[in-house]
């Protein structure tokens, strides 16, 4: 079996509360892991915070995300970074905060998840008429991200579903690594990540061909085995292949044994055991 990248999901999410500081120094403490990723979105002044869900209410497993309510991009930056995390002494951080507080010998993936819209082009690959527009909606948030970034020594990614930040983050920082995230739509995926020469490409776990996940109902894909050779493609482009999000070691062993080159992972330790050759 390959030994892939261990990529820690909002900071292993599976066993601390997500996309938090805690989280984040709890995940760099294990040796195997070698880069974090996380959420940002921007706080009512601008500010990039580290958080998943567009609303403050959300739930994971019935718990809800935080004690506050709201959309992140209209609250107060105060409020964000006092709200307690899925009932936890833990809090939203500010970007900046965040990277401040890990160490930079730890890789960061920073997920572009909004910048203070309702209407995203979610995993679309746009028309060239529609490009310019969408990278203007993202552009002032991106310089925000990019600037807080600044001042991490660490290795930074970059990554969307959408083709706009992808776009911006080109313009505003064209010497840093990006990825597109791939949801329903492979050749889409595809398309974007070779229209921004991106270095990586990010699929979800059931799009590789070959394996026992291939095919099953998850982030959209249709059942039966991919289409496209979504591996294949992107090792023969040269692009790094990082899949997400591996929940327990059975679909990690598959995805180290189909040889993709990262494995984002909700837990630590999944790639410690193997089955009998």
């Amino acid at each position: 079996m390959t030994s892939p990248a261990v990529i820690a999901h909002r900071g292993f999410a599976g066993v601390a509360p997500e996309n938090t500081v805690g989280a984040a120094l709890a995940a760099a403490e294990h040796d195997e892991t070698a880069m974090l990723e996380i959420d940002v979105q921007p706080a009512r002044c601008g500010t990039p915070v580290v958080i998943h869900d567009e609303r403050l209410e959300g739930t994971r497993d019935g718990r809800t995300l935080t004690d506050a309510s709201g959309l992140v991009w209209e609250t107060e930056l105060e409020a964000l970074r006092t709200a307690r995390v899925l009932g936890t002494a833990e809090t939203i951080p500010t970007l900046a905060e965040f990277l401040e507080a890990i160490p930079d010998t730890m890789a960061v993936n920073v997920e572009l998840k909004n910048p203070g819209t309702t209407e995203l082009r979610f995993a679309e690959s746009l028309p060239a008429a529609e490009r310019d527009e969408r990278r203007d909606v993202w552009m002032t948030f991106v310089e925000r991200v990019v600037e807080d970034c600044d001042a991490f020594d660490g290795e930074l990614l970059f990554s969307s579903f959408c083709e706009g930040a992808l776009a911006a983050i080109r313009e505003v920082a064209p010497a840093d690594a990006a990825a597109t995230l791939v949801w329903d739509d492979l050749e889409a995926g595809l398309e974007i990540a070779r229209r921004y020469d991106c270095e990586a490409i990010h699929p979800p776990k059931n799009a590789i061909r070959g394996t026992p996940l291939a095919g099953t109902d998850y982030a959209g894909l249709s059942p039966g085995e991919p289409r496209v050779d979504v591996l294949r493609e992107a090792h023969a482009e040269g692009r790094t292949v990082n899949v997400w999000t591996a929940t327990n070691w059975n679909q990690f062993e598959a995805l180290a044994n189909a040889g993709v080159d990262g494995i984002i992972a909700d837990y630590p330790g999944l790639g410690a055991f193997s089955s009998d050759p």
